[in-house]
């Protein structure tokens, strides 16, 4: 079997042992004789699926005791309209941050549920400073796209915003390195970044920002009912909250966040490295604000792009194709992206530059 290095945007790559585990167990999870597909949410079983997992989240992250971990569906897009729908209701006003295409979704979808003040905007290749922004003291929250996967603009700092809790969505850079948590109101992320498959968003919310749901709220989507019910309100995305559970495994055994950290860091240079002394390809972004995760960046002569992926096809390099709405190339590179795949992908780089440049 030949795996390939998948640089897709997510669904992303998966850490090859929790695959290899998921396949061991997909018949028979430690004896019950029944695959976790087939398992009752309410079931003994899952149940104790579903607590490690939480107890994971809760572990490798820091969740303070006075927030509610929520395993829920719809993915971040879902929760662009679940968050002001649970959140607003308090003054009927927000404010966002908005630093790329993904901030942007955010910031339309919560217009629908009260009023929307865009606090900042960024020209997609950078953070604006936070003293150029204009809160409003007012707002029931600020909302900020932590990364942004399109533009590959990361913040890597946590805003103040005084009594207003801050919303993040996290989705693409969550579990990549420690953060304080107790800095944040509310975090969601969907999983299939760096957590596992699609079909599962996490949120993690602070428990006095609960119970002030807009009366329009669907059941499902009211976090005072889900944290009540243990994220069974309704049935949870099952086999995705087992897969997360042994991505949470795997990283807690490779050495935690802060291991991801190093991780992440080592394979981002080798990449950034060779774009700043390239002549042939360049990445826009601003060295301080660039993302972690996700390295876009672009030929010298676009003509050679679809030259350029079908040959990192033939040697087994996928996904490399930028978003449609910006062009050129992107390197998704989460957690499980090993740094054998960055050095192949440079690797290829230099030689195609060598022969084109």
């Amino acid at each position: 079997m030949t795996r390939v290095f998948n640089f897709s945007p997510g669904p992303a790559t998966l850490p090859e042992s929790v695959l290899r585990k998921a396949a061991e167990e997909m018949l028979d999870w430690h004896g019950s004789g029944m695959s976790v597909m087939e398992m009752s949410h309410r079931g003994k079983e899952f149940i104790s699926i579903h607590a490690e997992a939480e107890s994971l989240v809760r572990e490798l992250m820091g969740v303070p005791a006075n927030y509610k971990v929520l395993f829920m569906q719809g993915g971040a897009i879902g929760e662009n309209a679940i968050v002001p729908m649970n959140l607003i209701g308090k003054t009927g006003k927000a404010d966002y941050i908005v630093t790329g295409d993904w901030s942007k979704k955010s910031l339309k979808e919560a217009k629908t549920y009260g009023t929307i003040n865009t606090a900042a905007t960024g020209p997609n290749t950078s953070i604006p400073k936070q003293s150029d922004w204009k809160l409003d003291p007012e707002a029931s929250y600020v909302h900020i796209c932590s990364n942004e996967t399109i533009g590959g603009v990361e913040f890597h700092w946590t805003p103040e915003t005084g009594n207003v809790p801050l919303v993040a969505d996290m989705s693409s850079n969550i579990m990549s390195r420690p953060i304080d948590v107790s800095k944040y109101g509310l975090i969601y992320a969907g999983a299939q970044k760096n957590m596992g498959p699609s079909g599962l968003t996490i949120v993690i919310v602070r428990d006095d920002l609960m119970g002030h749901a807009l009366p329009i709220t669907p059941s499902a989507f009211n976090y005072q009912l889900q944290a009540e019910n243990d994220s069974m309100f309704n049935t949870p995305p099952t086999y995705a909250i087992y897969i997360a559970g042994l991505v949470f495994n795997h990283i807690k055994a490779t050495g935690g966040l802060a291991a991801m950290e190093a991780h992440n860091k080592a394979k981002a240079a080798v990449l950034y490295d060779y774009l700043d002394e390239s002549k042939f390809f360049s990445n826009p972004v601003a060295k301080e604000d660039r993302s972690l995760m996700n390295v876009p960046f672009k030929l010298k002569d676009d003509a050679l792009d679809d030259t350029f992926l079908k040959g990192a096809q033939a040697k087994g390099m996928i996904q490399l194709k930028g978003h449609r709405s910006v062009g050129g190339m992107r390197a998704s590179i989460y957690n499980a992206m090993p740094i054998e795949g960055v050095k192949a992908l440079v690797a290829y780089m230099k030689e195609f530059e060598a022969q084109h440049g």
